[in-house]
Formats: structure tokens, sequence, C-alpha cells
């Protein structure tokens, strides 16, 4: 079934089970919050999200705020996931209702909430007002179910979105991806280059940084290309301005050493991240840089063995 999307909060016509957050990543502690609301639809409710375009905290301070992933990137996630509705609400027209208008009005009038599903830190209403207990205390009130789902960890360590950043800034895109329960990397349009992967026999599919998602440690990496046509390859991609030929703005840059066909501009490709080879360098010549992109090519193959062929 096809997931709808809604900008405005319309009326509900059926009952809900409603998950409630920014989701950011759709990390583990996320995906257990939303599973539990899909599985009311065996009780003849209809799973909903009720997120928002921009992360609260990035409107209420003002600051500029690097996502996890796009937009269009949740909706497809929440879809795969389950969700047959979700509302992707303007966080502005809602961040002055009290706690208790935003419970009667949105929740309750609104979206027929009859299930609710959240997270342990969970806040709502005008400057955040509303905590778990309250809610808790409204739902037992006005009869609606309520799961606060506690915070998953990885080895000890409380998985969240901040945490997850802090990873792909570090460069540590593995434990990255443990805490996501999925791969981090960008869906993009293909572009023109120097074309000097090509004159090295590595040709690369290059695609410009997005400035909204949150940039990786600059440097080479494993990775897994899903193009357009759904064939998937091993790719070696670098991240960062390649200092040895004189880059000047960053992009994403992939050689796929095992595409034979044609060019790619324009399209889409998906590149998922999958393990940190080496730092951003700059070489002495061409030769050498050449020299390293074939040695990480033989490091991105055995990460893509273990990480994807195997676990597939």
């Amino acid at each position: 079934m096809i997931m709808q999307t809604f900008q405005e909060i319309f009326p509900e016509q059926q009952n809900t089970a409603a998950a409630l957050g920014f989701f950011d990543g759709l990390h583990r502690g996320h995906r257990r919050v939303l599973s539990l609301a899909v599985k009311q639809e065996q009780c003849g409710l209809i799973p909903l999200c009720l997120t928002f375009t921009e992360s609260p905290k990035a409107v209420t301070s003002g600051k500029s705020f690097s996502y996890l992933m796009t937009v269009e990137d949740k909706l497809r996630a929440l879809e795969e996931l389950g969700i047959r509705h979700t509302v992707t609400a303007d966080f502005r027209s809602l961040m002055y209702l009290s706690a208790e208008q935003f419970f009667f009005d949105i929740l309750l009038a609104r979206l027929r909430v009859r299930e609710l599903f959240c997270g342990f830190n969970y806040r709502f209403g005008r400057n955040a007002e509303g905590d778990i207990v309250l809610l808790q205390r409204l739902c037992d009130q006005n009869g609606v179910g309520i799961t606060v789902v506690p915070p998953e960890t990885l080895r000890g360590e409380m998985i969240s979105s901040t945490v997850i950043k802090r990873l792909i800034v570090e460069g540590d895109i593995k434990t990255a991806n443990e805490m996501l329960g999925e791969r981090f990397g960008v869906s993009a349009e293909i572009v023109h280059g120097k074309q000097l992967g090509r004159k090295m026999g590595a040709p690369t599919l290059n695609q410009r940084m997005n400035p909204q998602l949150v940039t990786p440690r600059f440097g080479v990496y494993a990775s897994l290309v899903t193009l357009a046509n759904g064939e998937r390859y091993c790719g070696v991609t670098n991240i960062g301005v390649k200092p040895t030929v004189g880059g000047d703005k960053p992009l994403w840059e992939t050689w796929m050493p095992d595409y034979c066909g044609g060019d790619l501009y324009g399209q889409q490709a998906d590149v998922r991240l999958l393990l940190f080879i080496r730092p951003e360098i700059k070489f002495k010549s061409i030769d050498d840089l050449r020299d390293e992109i074939l040695r990480n090519e033989k490091q991105a193959r055995e990460a893509y063995e273990i990480l994807v062929v195997r676990q597939s």
C-alpha cells in the first residue's frame, strides 16, 4: 500500500496509531517506536507518523543544523517501514500551542489518535512544556493508549541522532551504521567533474555535497552504489576537495571498478558508506594517487564482501 503524505494536519477519517517525533536518521530507537505503531494496523488503526519538515531544535535555536537524511529519504524509509499516513507539519505552525492544546486539538480532534507511541525524551507544546509524565496523564484521562519506548543502546552507549552525527564527522561510519540500522549516505544527481579519474583509468561519478546534511570526515570510504536502474556496485568513494588535483568545492566522488556501462550524467545514484579507509591526502604526483586508489580498491572490495554480499 502506498503511503499518503500530508503537509498540513487534515482531519483523519479513521482512528489512528500515531508515532510522534522528528526521527532524524530513523535510527534503531526511532524504528522501534515506528514499528510499534505499524503493528496497530492489525487492530484496525491507521499507522500514522507526525513529524516536521525542519528540526524543532533548529527552529527554536535559530542556529544552523545538519541532518542525517533528506526529507525525501525519510519519507521513502517511513513507507518501507509500513507507515500509511505521514504528516510533515511546519513546526512554526504548532510551536505556540500549549501542551494541552496540542493534545486535544491536534492529536485527539484532528488525528483521531487512539494509540500513541514516542521516545522516552519526547517533549511537546509551547517551549517544550509538555513531558512524558503529562502526556501519560492526558492519555490515561482520555482513553488513549500510550507506549513510551526506552532508549536503544549499542555496546553500552545510548543511540541518538546527535551521537550518530558525531561518529560520522569523526569517520567512524561503521559504528554510525550499526546505530542507524541502515547505511548512511546520499541519493543525488550525478554531475560533471574534471574527468581526471577517467584519465587515470578510474572514471568516477561526482555528486555535490548537500549543505543540509552532516558532512562526513573527508577521506576515502568503501561504499555501496545503487544506480537508477537498480544495479548495485562496490564503490570507492572520496569525500572532500581532492587536494592532489586542486579541487575547490567538496564533492562525493565514487569509482565503481566493476561498472562497464556508459555515462550516467543527470541520473540519480544512491551511495551508502560502508567503512572509512583513509583520510584525504595530498599526494606528490598523479601516479602516487593512482597507486593508492588501486590499493583502496582492494580494501573496498573486502569491506563490500563482508558488509554487503555476506549480509544479503
